[in-house]
């Protein structure tokens, strides 16, 4: 499966953005799909996954603030982002993972909260 993601951009402060995983090659309902970021300098980390159940799950820093959802008919992932720390600043990964066979990731796009 190949990922795009959109939506990143600069913000303020306090400011909100949704990114977007847009899937093709494949249909993703049975994927468990997920949200990393790697800031300049340091490793890339994890921040929300999504099952194919539906079940989720956050890193402790974005909790409350961001959400993760799926749009199995849109073949689309979603990340929405409220109260952005200049902290949540990276480039942010979609990556997918079948229940058989080899994950993926996209190529990321960047999300600079200003302070």
């Amino acid at each position: 499966v190949q990922l795009v993601e959109s939506g990143g951009g600069l913000v303020q402060r306090g400011g909100s953005l949704t990114l977007s995983c847009a899937a093709s090659g494949d249909r993703i309902d049975d994927y468990a799909i997920g949200w990393f970021r790697q800031a300049p300098g340091k490793q890339r980390e994890f921040v929300a996954r999504i099952m194919n159940t539906g079940e989720t799950a956050y890193v402790d820093s974005v909790k409350d603030r961001f959400t993760i959802a799926r749009d199995n008919a849109g073949n689309t992932v979603y990340l929405q982002m409220v109260s952005l720390k200049p902290e949540d600043t990276a480039v942010y990964y979609c990556h997918s993972q079948p229940f058989i066979g080899a994950a993926s990731w996209g190529r990321g796009i960047q999300v600079t909260v200003s302070s």
